[in-house]
């Protein structure tokens, strides 16, 4: 008798290790205090930013009760550029393979650079092998601002151009989306298949995601512009080519519509025919293209101000909730499509988990991400020292946040953080990209969660416990 209590008591103390290490489920990355230690800038070319794969001052990373959160730099440009391959720089949004059978294998990020800084193209960085190449050349079909970045329903990767509003220093007009349909087969740019899908109308693209029935939401990223849901005529196709084939676009028109930064019902008025033609009296084109933003506008939908990224989740109900940041007033949108029913996610006045409001600490917010545990988290498009990373926290998923707290800050001079994204196959596991640092050596960071040496040991001394306490209640 006495043997079983002083098990059971081990049994307990090792479980609440276990809890604690994870205690909010899926992931490490939400266990963790509000991130108060200031940013310090690094010295260009200084010897922080450079010694890889060592990296640790990138980013200033939160701490949590027997959690240890590493960064390591698993890709840089200099390395990319020694090896022969045509890189632009200003890595973007990150992605995954999200299907196939080597679904998360890869990543994929655009370069985003205008034509004068060289063009936009494509890379893939492998997992397995540590290697990253370059798929589309930058300028490939004048491909440039590339900024999009997500996995298609059908097993490729679509990524779009930001720059719209005028003809660029070679008389070429954007606002065009692409698709790369062989991402992973694809060996290089000699044998990459990326191809400009114009059904989709023309505007400043950022943020992409596809719902459970396959519609494709997007935005426009202007002051002024709007958000968007692509309808395609074959929603189960197998292929970019039949899905792009034809089908129909939408702009939200919320609380009636023609109006600016507005919460409530959502309405999609169509600004294309059912094909993703001309709508009489609707649609408008410029320079022989549909124009997604005068379109809009025509319609009545409804402004934000430089809508950028979006993210998408789905709630144990089946419900979908799409989060939208908005640069320029400082805000972020939730979108839930099974209610039609747009709300204000997070701003200045949310509460801040370090106490208060957040107020002028969440500045442009740009670029938004989702862990293992359905938590939103917001980038701001901001330089070193002031461009941090919130963890957004809306425990009863009704598309409010009740707090943001700071996460993490990247203080490399001269850069921004952007594209985010945690592994949906290894929870404790994200990256990150530092975009056009002073340097010029844009870099891939990755972060882990674990949990401390003493915590793990806790674990899997529990572990045993626990298989030891089973044995005896056989015994008995």
């Amino acid at each position: 008798m006495l043997l079983k209590s002083r098990i059971a008591v081990a049994v307990a103390v090792a479980c609440a290790a276990i809890g604690n290490a994870s205690a909010a489920g899926n992931t490490l990355f939400d266990d963790v205090t509000p991130n108060l230690v200031p940013n310090v800038p690094i010295p260009a070319g200084g010897p922080a930013e450079f010694t890889a794969p060592n990296l640790t001052s990138a980013l200033v990373l939160p701490t949590g009760p027997g959690i240890t959160i590493t960064q390591t730099s698993i890709a840089q440009r200099t390395t990319q550029l020694a090896n022969g391959q045509l890189n632009s720089g200003q890595w973007d949004m990150i992605d995954t393979n999200r299907t196939g059978a080597d679904a998360g294998r890869y990543l994929f990020a655009p370069f985003e650079p205008n034509r004068a800084g060289g063009g936009s193209g494509v890379q893939r960085t492998d997992l397995q092998t540590g290697q990253t190449v370059t798929l589309v050349n930058p300028l490939t079909q004048d491909f440039i601002r590339g900024d999009a970045s997500r996995w298609t329903p059908w097993g490729s990767y679509v990524t779009a151009e930001e720059d719209w509003s005028a003809v660029d220093s070679a008389g070429v007009r954007h606002g065009r989306l692409f698709e790369l349909t062989n991402p992973v087969t694809s060996t290089g740019p000699s044998d990459a298949n990326f191809v400009h899908r114009s059904v989709v109308p023309r505007v400043a693209h950022e943020g992409v995601v596809f719902d459970n029935s396959n519609n494709m939401y997007f935005i426009d990223e202007l002051n002024g512009g709007s958000i968007y849901k692509y309808t395609s005529n074959n929603p189960n196709a197998t292929s970019g080519d039949d899905y792009f084939a034809s089908g129909q676009t939408f702009a939200a028109k919320v609380n009636g519509g023609s109006n600016a930064n507005a919460v409530g019902n959502i309405v999609w008025t169509p600004i294309t025919d059912v094909n993703g033609g001309i709508l009489a009296g609707v649609t408008q084109t410029t320079g022989g293209f549909i124009d997604g933003t005068t379109s809009a506008n025509t319609a009545g939908a409804t402004d934000y101000q430089r809508p950028e990224d979006m993210e998408i989740k789905t709630l144990a109900n089946g419900d979908q909730i799409v989060l939208i940041a908005t640069t320029t007033t400082n805000e972020i949108y939730s979108m839930n499509l099974a209610t039609n029913e747009m709300k204000l996610f997070a701003s200045q006045a949310t509460a801040n988990a370090a106490g208060g409001l957040v107020g002028g600490a969440l500045v442009s917010p740009d670029n938004l991400a989702i862990d293992a545990d359905g938590n939103f988290y917001i980038i701001e498009d901001q330089g070193e020292t002031n461009a941090d990373i919130w963890l957004a926290r809306d425990a009863n998923n009704d598309g409010v946040a009740e707090s943001l707290q700071r996460w993490a800050g990247m203080q490399v001079t001269g850069a921004e953080p952007t594209g985010l994204y945690f592994d949906i196959f290894k929870p404790n596991t994200a990256y990150l990209n530092i975009q056009h640092p002073t340097s010029g050596n844009d870099q891939l960071i990755m972060i882990q969660a674990v949990p401390e040496p003493g915590e793990y040991a806790m674990m899997l001394a529990g572990l045993g416990l626990v298989g030891l306490a089973s044995r005896y209640r056989r015994k008995a």
